[in-house]
């Protein structure tokens, strides 16, 4: 990476571009990089993004100045309309985008219990989800998840037109790469790989055979105003270099 860019800047550039384009929707940021990459796009390049505190303010990139308010029955309708893009976690993810954050192993008697399905087949089915995965692992991109939380293509096909009516994932943004589901059969492939990762390390990161062109491009570096506003006016305590350690 150029200039002193470090690969949490670049990962914030690419959550950043997960909403290029989306207009005047309800952007929902789960994690540090994601949050940082939301305001990111809402002070440059999508000014129309609309972002909360976390609770029931719409706020400005500046979340100190509120723009207006979304009381949780507001929030719900934006959801089920499909005028929300998230971007979630995911503890195991497969190729054709289920994801899982309830538990690992047997779901019956699991060997881990992490956070529950909550919301995510709601996300999933009724408004646009991308995923942020900070460390890409094959204990995270596996076969099979140990639990459907997150809908895939897979399962939404077989379920029929119903649910493929706001069903949209867009990206899987990694510390690795950026991946998408732009294959013929929608399962994952190599958007873009970050500065200095090679296609063989993301191969060997992940858990199923992964489609990576021989000219697969790299991932954008931020600007020279994209790198002032993430280092000086949204992240000036780091928190994108402790997700992301460089």
């Amino acid at each position: 990476m150029t200039g002193g860019v470090t690969r949490a800047e670049c990962c914030v550039v690419a959550c950043a571009e997960a909403w290029r384009g989306d207009g005047e929707i309800l952007a929902a940021p789960m994690g540090a990089v994601p949050r940082i990459g939301a305001r990111l796009a809402k002070l440059t390049f999508a000014p129309g993004l609309l972002l909360t505190d976390g609770e029931a303010m719409i706020v400005d990139g500046d979340p100190e100045v509120v723009e207006g308010w979304l009381p949780y029955r507001a929030h719900l309708a934006l959801v089920t309309g499909g005028r929300r893009h998230v971007m979630m976690g995911a503890s195991q993810l497969d190729r054709h985008g289920n994801q899982n954050i309830s538990c690992i192993g047997e779901w019956k008697r699991p060997r881990r219990q992490l956070l529950g399905v909550r919301g995510a087949p709601v996300n999933t089915l009724n408004n646009p989800t991308s995923y942020w995965v900070p460390r890409h692992s094959r204990r995270v991109f596996v076969e099979e998840v140990d639990m459907v939380c997150g809908v895939g293509y897979d399962r939404v096909a077989a379920a029929g037109p119903s649910a493929a009516r706001f069903h949209q994932l867009r990206c899987v943004v990694t510390d690795l790469a950026v991946l998408d589901f732009g294959t013929p059969d929608r399962t994952l492939r190599v958007r873009s790989l970050h500065p200095g990762v090679t296609a063989e390390a993301v191969r060997e990161a992940t858990g199923f055979p992964l489609e990576i062109a021989d000219d697969a491009p790299y991932t954008r570096e931020p600007t020279t105003a994209e790198l002032r506003l993430i280092r000086e006016v949204i992240d000036p305590e780091g928190a994108r270099e402790r997700e992301v350690p460089s």
